[in-house]
C-alpha cells in the first residue's frame, strides 16, 4: 500500500526526471504568438491535458496494469515474457500516436531519465521488461511501471501523468511570458477538475487494448516540436 507521500513525491516537479527541463511545447508556441497571456495559458493548457495528457495518462495507466498483472499472476515462468510483450505492444501504439519525430525523441528521453531515477529508488522493479528499442521506452511506460512498484493505484498513476502535463508548461509560462505566478497556480486550481477527469477517463481506458487506447491529436504542436528542434537557442529542451 502506497502512503500519499509517494503520489505527492512522483508528482513533485522536483522529482529528478528532468521533467523541469521541458516546456511542453510551450516555448514555440510563445515564439509564434499563439499564447501571449494569461487567458492563451490557460487555453494552451486545457488543449494541452485534452491531447497529450490523456493519451499520456492512459498509456502510464495501461502500463501500470500490466505491471499489477504480471506481478499477481503466480504462474511465475512466463510473467516476466508476457509483462515484456504487453510493454512492446504500448510502446509501438504510443510511437504511433506521436506523430512528430521531435515528440517522440523528447517522450524517449524523459524515459530514460525517469528510468534512472527509477532504479535508484525501486532498484527491484520489472524495468528490464521494458523494450529495448533506439533510444528508449516512453515516458509514460516507464511512469506506470514506476508507480506500481511504488504501490500506487491505477488512478492515481494516471493523475500522475495528466498532471505533469499541466504543471511543466505552467511554470515554463511564468519563465517565458514574465506571469505574475500566482495568478498561474490560481488558473492551475481552475483547471483541477478537468485534470481529474481526464485521469479518471485514462484509467478506464486502460482496459482496453493497446491499439484502442486514446489517440488525441494536436497536429499544431507536432508543427511546433519540428519548429523548435531546428533552433540553435532556446530556454527549454522541448
Amino acid at each position: 500500500m502506497a502512503t500519499p507521500s509517494l503520489l505527492l513525491l512522483l508528482a513533485d516537479g522536483r522529482f529528478p526526471a528532468g521533467a523541469h527541463a521541458h516546456s511542453g511545447g510551450l516555448e514555440a508556441a510563445v515564439a509564434a504568438g499563439r499564447v501571449t497571456d494569461l487567458a492563451s495559458l490557460e487555453a494552451f493548457l486545457a488543449g494541452r491535458l485534452a491531447t497529450a495528457g490523456l493519451v499520456g495518462a492512459a498509456f502510464a495507466a495501461a502500463a501500470h496494469r500490466a505491471a499489477v498483472a504480471e506481478t499477481a499472476d503466480p504462474a511465475g515462468s512466463a510473467r516476466s515474457a508476457r509483462r515484456s510483450g504487453a510493454l512492446a505492444r504500448l510502446d509501438a501504439e504510443l510511437d504511433a500516436r506521436t506523430a512528430a519525430p521531435a515528440l517522440r525523441a523528447v517522450s524517449r528521453r524523459q524515459g530514460r531519465a525517469l528510468l534512472r531515477a527509477g532504479r535508484t529508488v525501486w532498484p527491484n522493479a520489472p524495468f528490464a521488461d521494458l523494450p529495448a528499442t533506439p533510444g528508449g521506452a516512453h515516458q509514460p511506460l516507464v511512469l506506470g511501471l514506476l508507480c506500481a512498484a511504488a504501490g500506487l493505484s491505477r488512478v492515481e498513476t494516471a493523475t500522475i501523468a495528466a498532471y505533469g502535463t499541466l504543471t511543466g508548461a505552467a511554470s515554463a509560462g511564468v519563465r517565458l511570458l514574465g506571469l505574475d505566478p500566482y495568478q498561474v497556480q490560481a488558473l492551475l486550481v481552475g483547471l483541477a477538475d478537468a485534470c481529474d477527469g481526464t485521469a479518471a477517463d485514462a484509467a478506464r481506458a486502460a482496459d482496453d487494448p493497446p491499439e484502442r487506447l486514446p489517440a488525441a491529436a494536436a497536429p499544431l504542436a507536432d508543427i511546433h516540436a519540428e519548429i523548435h528542434a531546428t533552433w540553435e537557442v532556446r530556454l527549454f529542451a522541448s
